[in-house]
C-alpha cells in the first residue's frame, strides 16, 4: 500500500512512517497541509492517515478538500482529543476511520488493513482495460497491441498494469520498486529503468510516441496514445 501521512510533530511522523515501512508498506510524509494536498494532486496513494490539528489548515479541511476530489481513497483521522462529537466531526467531513493518541502499533496496523480490505471489496473489478491501442486482459494476463499478442514476463506486465493504474500520475522509481517488487528499498539501482526500457521495446510501435513517459529526475507516467 502508498500511504501518505500528514503530521506535524516531525518526531511522531517518522517513528509512524519508519514502523510502517518496516512491515512492508510504502510511507511517504508531509508536515504540514499544504505539502500534503500538493503531494495528493502529484501522486496516486491508497491511504491518507492525516493529523486532526495541523499548524497550517484544519484537518477536517484537509479531509474536505480531499473528497471534492477523490471520493474512495480511505482517510485515517489521528487526534490527541479523545471526544466522541470531535470523532464525529472527523467522519462528517469524510474520514473512514478514527484514532486516538497516543495509540498501539499494531493497533494502526490493524486500521490499515482493515481500511485496504474495504476498499478492495468496493472497487470494480475490469477484467480488461483498453488504452487506445493497447489492450490489456487483467484475468488472463495478456496484452495486446493494434490487435497483436505481446508477450511479456510476469514482471513486466506487473510493472505495465501498476503504471496504468496510476491514473496517468508520475511515479516515482521508489513506488515502482515498492509496488511491483514489493520492497522498500532498490537492490540495484537502475532495475526499474531496465524494466521499463524492455517494456517500452515490446509496447511501443513508434519509439518518439511511448506509451511511458520519461519526467526527468521525478519518474515515469504512462500515457494512453
Amino acid at each position: 500500500m502508498q500511504i501518505l501521512l500528514i503530521e506535524d510533530e516531525k518526531r511522531v511522523a517518522d517513528f509512524i512512517c519508519r514502523g510502517l515501512k518496516a512491515e512492508g508498506f510504502f510511507c511517504e510524509q508531509a508536515n504540514d497541509a499544504a505539502t500534503g494536498l500538493s503531494f495528493i494532486k502529484q501522486h496516486q496513494y491508497d491511504l491518507l492517515i492525516i493529523d486532526r490539528m495541523l499548524p497550517d489548515m484544519d484537518g477536517l479541511t484537509v479531509c474536505q478538500r480531499v473528497r471534492k476530489q477523490n471520493t474512495d481513497i480511505p482517510i485515517l483521522f489521528l487526534t490527541a482529543v479523545d471526544d466522541t462529537q470531535e470523532k464525529v466531526a472527523g467522519l462528517r467531513a469524510g474520514a473512514d476511520d478514527y484514532l486516538t493518541k497516543p495509540f498501539d502499533f499494531d493497533e494502526l496496523i490493524a486500521r490499515i488493513e482493515a481500511l485496504g480490505r474495504r476498499r478492495s471489496a468496493h472497487k470494480p473489478d475490469k477484467d480488461s482495460l483498453q488504452l487506445g491501442p493497447l489492450l490489456i486482459n487483467v484475468g488472463e494476463r495478456s496484452v495486446y497491441v493494434d490487435g497483436e499478442a505481446v508477450d511479456l514476463t510476469s514482471l513486466e506486465f506487473d510493472l505495465l498494469l501498476y503504471l496504468v493504474q496510476t491514473d496517468g500520475k508520475v511515479v516515482s522509481r521508489e513506488r515502482i520498486i515498492n509496488a511491483v517488487w514489493g520492497v522498500n528499498t532498490d537492490p540495484l539501482t537502475n532495475i526499474v529503468d531496465v524494466y521499463i526500457r524492455r517494456l517500452r521495446k515490446k509496447i511501443d510501435r513508434h519509439p518518439e510516441q511511448s506509451f511511458i513517459e520519461t519526467k526527468r529526475g521525478v519518474g515515469y507516467r504512462f500515457s494512453a496514445k
